[in-house]
């Protein structure tokens, strides 16, 4: 059953504090109560990025950080995958997408890294003062939520109340969506990393924006293309070389270069369900008018953009 929540100061949020316009979303059909709704598409620490002098971030369109929202009309109700920093425009915004009825019924945290967790403050007393949002987190993620201020403060006061996720464990968010963690491999210095395997009434989608190399995974990504219906994927980086005197191992994130090397065989129905998201200043993808871009979409995969709905 879905919580119906308290949340005062939500419908002051106004989407006119979006600065940055996103393309048309597209079209949703009728025949599905539930819509995935893209908000955001740059890495954690967004576009253009602090600090930076270089083309990549000069004249550049700002980019929220990525989020994506699951809109269950049926139930009127919607959720969060991650708390961006980008949070208060995000949340509007779906909150208008979904309409002014619908709840928002909780966030779901892939792993403790900036760009996924700590929008999670804006429910504080600071800001929403939010009354026992449901927050899902993994054991780890847990833990460290409830150890380290200022989010032990958030569980202190009840502005979030944590539900604990389990590894592949099916996780019922309405009576139309169900939602299952998928474990994989990525730099976990203060939580596990998941991705999210969703389903709809009619398909199924996977939210994975952090992972480490596909081989590294137990899973083959390849063999799972077929389950699903959308794969919202892990593009943070083009390609090698992309950070300059940088040792690009250490971030050792698949390169879009290599998913599509590794897909190449697929069918083109296969390959229009991959959308590349949660990509670093310095990806050229992130900017429309690329040569980088128009490849990606030539060979006939899918780059994620800010207002792309998806309908389950």
């Amino acid at each position: 059953m879905i919580r119906i929540l308290a949340i005062g100061l939500l419908t002051n949020l106004v989407i006119a504090c979006q600065s940055t316009p996103s393309p048309s979303p597209t079209s949703v059909s009728d025949t599905s109560p539930v819509t995935l709704k893209i908000v955001g598409i740059a890495q954690d620490a967004g576009y253009p990025q602090a600090d930076c002098h270089k083309t990549c971030c000069q004249q550049a369109t700002r980019q929220r950080v990525s989020c994506v929202g699951i809109i269950d009309r049926q139930n009127e109700a919607f959720w969060m995958l991650d708390a961006s920093p980008d949070f208060t425009s995000q949340l509007a915004d779906l909150q208008q997408t979904a309409g002014a009825e619908a709840q928002f019924a909780g966030v779901l945290l892939t792993h403790a890294h900036i760009g996924h967790y700590t929008g999670l403050m804006y429910l504080g007393r600071e800001a929403m003062g939010a009354r026992q949002v449901p927050v899902w987190a993994m054991p780890r993620m847990e833990n460290f939520l409830k150890t380290n201020g200022p989010w032990s403060q958030l569980i202190t006061l009840k502005n979030i109340e944590i539900s604990q996720l389990a590894n592949n464990q099916n996780q019922p968010l309405s009576s139309v969506v169900r939602i299952t963690p998928w474990e994989v491999p990525h730099r976990d210095e203060f939580s596990e990393t998941v991705g999210f395997f969703i389903q709809g009434p009619n398909k199924t989608a996977l939210y994975l924006p952090d992972i480490d190399k596909w081989n590294r995974w137990e899973r083959d990504i390849v063999d799972l293309i077929d389950r699903l219906d959308y794969l919202i994927i892990d593009g943070t980086f083009f390609a090698n070389g992309e950070i300059p005197n940088r040792d690009m191992s250490e971030i050792p994130h698949p390169f879009v270069e290599e998913s599509m090397a590794l897909f190449h065989q697929l069918k083109p129905e296969q390959k229009k369900r991959i959308h590349f998201i949660h990509f670093n200043h310095t990806n050229p993808l992130i900017q429309r008018d690329s040569k980088e871009y128009q490849q990606v979409l030539q060979n006939g995969y899918q780059v994620a953009y800010d207002g792309l709905e998806l309908t389950l």
